[in-house]
């Protein structure tokens, strides 16, 4: 392990680290993109294609879906990786799908089980949602993204 001018060790743990970090910020930000695709696109499902709410929700998350896999495969997991693109993108949509699951899980546990998630659901919306995002974020670099 070396330092470097400023002191701080850049030995191969701390870049791993950094490395992890700048994926987890870049991993958000597409989440962000994604949330603005999956809006617009159900707005474009319900007013200009005629579909229903829920025939429009499909439509909008696999639009997003689609859009976050993309991006993150290009811009927060980029690898060398030649798997099947198909083959990713369903583990991309079957592991969002748990994280889903585990974002509501934790969501109707906290409203269900604690008075100030009963009285402030908001507290059950926000642990949901990073609990979702942590498990999303580990199932995408270690069994989608496998290589990243």
């Amino acid at each position: 392990m070396t330092t470097g001018m400023s002191g701080d060790l850049t030995g191969p743990r701390t870049r791993s680290s950094r490395s992890t970090r700048q994926q987890l910020l870049r991993f958000t930000l597409v989440g962000a993109a994604g949330f603005l695709v999956d809006a617009g696109a159900l707005m474009l499902a319900t007013k200009a294609l005629g579909l229903g709410l829920y025939s429009g929700r499909v439509f909008s998350y696999l639009c997003a879906a689609t859009f976050t896999w993309i991006c993150n495969r290009r811009f927060t997991f980029t690898s060398d990786e030649q798997d099947n693109r198909f083959i990713q993108w369903l583990r991309f949509l079957g592991a969002n799908a748990i994280g889903g699951g585990v974002n509501y899980g934790v969501y109707a546990a906290l409203v269900t089980f604690t008075a100030v998630g009963a009285a402030w659901p908001v507290i059950g919306v926000a642990a949901g949602s990073l609990a979702g995002l942590t498990f999303n974020f580990a199932a995408s670099k270690f069994w989608v993204f496998k290589r990243a």
